[in-house]
This record gives C-alpha cells, sequence and structure tokens, in this order.
C-alpha cells in the first residue's frame, strides 16, 4: 500500500509521541507533574476543598488529527482533518452538600471544533463515521443535567432531566467511548437505534439481584441537544423515544480472581413519522431489537482492582428495513490493557463492523445503495503518558465505503490527544 507524505506524516507524528512517552516514564520520578492524576493537580488543590462538600469537578481535551491516505472521496481534502472537543462535568453528592438522605446531580458541558464534523464529508465518504468525537463547532452547552438517586428502597434508581441515552442503554465497557476507545461511530452506538440528542427524558433500573437488572426509559424524540429540551418536549409533537432493557452481569472465575462482564438485550420504539422507503407513506412507532456484551477472558493479575487483561465485545442490531437505512448490523472486538511490559495502563483495541443496508432505501429518490453493506475495521493503542495524558494512534480500513460501488476502500490514520486537567 502506498501511504501519502501526509499519511507518513502521521505516522511519524504517533512513533514520535509514543517515544515521548517512555521517556516522561522514565522520568516520572524525578518530575512530580507526571505522577499527578490530573494536570493542575485538581485545579491547584480546589478539588479537595469541594470533595469535601460533596463536588466533584473534572475539565477534559480531546484532540484528534485524522487524514484518509487511500481511497474514500479524495485524499487531498484538508478539511476537518483536525478536531476536538472539551468538556467539563460536575457531580455533586446532595447528601453532603445539602443534607439529603441520598441522590445527586450530574451534569456535562461539552464544546468543539471546527465547523466540519470530521473528515467524513470532505475525504472517506463512510455511513459509520470514522471520527465519533467530532461534533462541529460548538461553544460550551449544557448537554447532561439530571438527578440521579434511589426510589423505593435500594434496588430502584431513578434518572431525570436532560440524559443522553447512549450512556444508558447498548453500553458495552470496551467500545462505549470515542475519547479512550474507538474512534469509528460503529464502535461507539449501534447504528440500527434511532438514539434521540440529549434530550430530557427519565430511566428507572431495577436491580433484581445482584447481577440481574431491568431498565425501562423515554426520552423526547426530537430534541435538539443545543437547547434546554423544553421546547420540544412540551410545546411539539408528542414524539417519545423509548427502550427496555434487561441485563446479566456475571463474574466468571479464574486463577487471579473474579472476570466481569455484562450481557445485555434490549428493544426500543420511535414514535415519530416515517416516511417507508417503499411507498414513501408515514409510519409511526418504529420498533427494533438490540444485543451487546462483554466480558474479560484472560486477568493477568490476583489483585481485584488491578483491571489488566483481554476482555471481548460484541453487538447486534436489527431494525425496520424500510424505514432505517441499515436494518441489521454486528461488530466484534477485542481490548487488552497491559499488553507490553512495563505498560500496565495501556490499551490495544481491535474492532470490526458490519452494517447492512436496507434494499429498499433510495425506492423512491434514486439515491439507493449500490454496495450491500459498508464494513470497518479499526486498530487503536491508547498509551498512558501521565496519569492526565494519554496518546493514540490509530488505523481504520473502511470497505464498501457509504455503500457507493463508485467510491474506492478507504485508509484513515489517525492520532488522538486526552488531557485531564
Amino acid at each position: 500500500m502506498k501511504v501519502t507524505e501526509s499519511g507518513s506524516g502521521v505516522l511519524f507524528c504517533a512513533i514520535v509521541f509514543l517515544a515521548m512517552a517512555g521517556i516522561c516514564k522514565g522520568q516520572a520520578g524525578e518530575n512530580d507533574i507526571w505522577n499527578r492524576s490530573t494536570l493542575t493537580n485538581g485545579f491547584w488543590g480546589l478539588n479537595n476543598e469541594l470533595t469535601n462538600e460533596g463536588i466533584e469537578l473534572g475539565f477534559g481535551i480531546t484532540s484528534i488529527y485524522q487524514v484518509n491516505v487511500r481511497g474514500g472521496s479524495g485524499t487531498g481534502a484538508r478539511r476537518g482533518r483536525h478536531s476536538g472537543s472539551y468538556d467539563l462535568e460536575l457531580s455533586v453528592d446532595l447528601h453532603k452538600l445539602l443534607g439529603f438522605e441520598t441522590g445527586g446531580i450530574y451534569m456535562l458541558v461539552e464544546g468543539g471544533w471546527p465547523d466540519a464534523e470530521g473528515i467524513d464529508a470532505a475525504s472517506v465518504g463512510s455511513y459509520f463515521g470514522v471520527n465519533a468525537d467530532a461534533i462541529g463547532n460548538d461553544a460550551m452547552l449544557v448537554k447532561e443535567l439530571y438527578y440521579q438517586g434511589p426510589l423505593f428502597g435500594d434496588s430502584f434508581t431513578i434518572m431525570l432531566g436532560k440524559i443522553d441515552f447512549t450512556g444508558v442503554f447498548d453500553a458495552s465497557a470496551y467500545a462505549d467511548d470515542e475519547c479512550t476507545q474507538f474512534l469509528n461511530a460503529a464502535f461507539v452506538d449501534n447504528p440500527t437505534i434511532p438514539f434521540p440528542d440529549y434530550s430530557l427524558g427519565i430511566v428507572l433500573n431495577w436491580d433484581i439481584t445482584d447481577s440481574l437488572y431491568l431498565a425501562g426509559g423515554v426520552a423526547d424524540a426530537q430534541a435538539d441537544g443545543r437547547e434546554t429540551g423544553f421546547r420540544t418536549a412540551f410545546y411539539d409533537e408528542d414524539y417519545f423515544f423509548y427502550a427496555l432493557e434487561t441485563g446479566i452481569t456475571p463474574k466468571l472465575n479464574s486463577t487471579n480472581g473474579l472476570m466481569p462482564g455484562a450481557y445485555r438485550v434490549g428493544m426500543w420504539v420511535d414514535g415519530q413519522d416515517k416516511g417507508r422507503f417503499s411507498n414513501s407513506r408515514n409510519y409511526r412507532d418504529d420498533t427494533g431489537v438490540y444485543v451487546s456484551c462483554d466480558q474479560m477472558v484472560y486477568k493477568e493479575n490476583n489483585s481485584p482492582d488491578d483491571s489488566q487483561g483481554l476482555g471481548i465485545f460484541g453487538r447486534f442490531g436489527y431494525a425496520n428495513s424500510d424505514l432505517n437505512p441499515v436494518g441489521n448490523f454486528w461488530s466484534i472486538g477485542l481490548q487488552y490493557e497491559g499488553l507490553l511490559y512495563g505498560r500496565d495502563n495501556d490499551i490495544l483495541g481491535i474492532g470490526f463492523a458490519q452494517g447492512i443496508f436496507s434494499d429498499y432505501a433510495g425506492a423512491n429518490d434514486g439515491a439507493d445503495y449500490t454496495e450491500n453493506h459498508e464494513n470497518a475495521l479499526e486498530v487503536y493503542y491508547n498509551a498512558q503518558v501521565a496519569p492526565w495524558l494519554s496518546l493514540s494512534p490509530g488505523i481504520q480500513y473502511i470497505s464498501n465505503t457509504g455503500g457507493d460501488e463508485t467510491v474506492k476502500d478507504a485508509v484513515v490514520l489517525g492520532l488522538r490527544a486526552q488531557m485531564i486537567f
């Protein structure tokens, strides 16, 4: 495979940064900054004072550089190569702060850059999206703000407010976070599920036993994450998104201790009007099902707090192919933490995903997919330079890009940096 000059530059930067990681680790004993959990040491001690009052504050920045070095829509466009996001998190323990018996409040404020949401539109043309963190040029917006606490005893929990449903349903221990794990959107959320944007909603969770749960939620299906949510939830059409999930969370025995896992199955209903691809007639209450599982299968050490070892994951989703562009989806992959000697906190991830396009999509507008499916293969290595800094070089191979037979398979190289302040 011939790599362009820009692709070589990304690889060179990845090598340099990984070398710096080793150097910095070697100097950790000489400079306390490399041992801190955050760059500012908890905002110069402020967090220690806040924690005593029940308040936890965190600020992080994720910066990403990606380039398409072969195939796709083109390799020459520079638009969207550098993107990033920043987030401010606030957690409040209502017992410590106000003397309430239990419960807490969580708030996420997020922003990003630039206007171009990554390189997909200009260079790749992927249906999934090769950069799930590319949110566009947003100011600091309140994306989540909700109350969470017990209800009717300790076995029931309620979440109420502006919620990110992707963080509650169809979760995964190894493929759920674009800031630290996979970047391709196919490994962050199931593309067959029409999750609403950050929206007003309610979630109830019932821990039936220590390893069996049932969760259900309702959210505004028309929400715009840039708004409070009241306009669409109370003054627009009565379109709501419903989700129901049950799962088991077993811990398998091994010679080095228990290995956690989770096996989830769920269904969803989207109450919005949708036009059928086959005849353009509107249809309401679109319904689908999904499965998500992850399991640690090898544990390196016998310390219960040590997570080094091998874990595997898988997802499946089904949606009505007359209403959704992707009717079937599946993904598999693995994660190994501490694979290299002396790099206990580094993570290697490998994943493969496939989305099968609807035969009906585009039947009335001439925009039907000429390929049956799109595949995504991603490999990343998350190197921890310091507890507050990680660098992740990665490569993605996208075949049947965008379901368009005229677009060549794409190879995307990238480098991600994350800093916790």
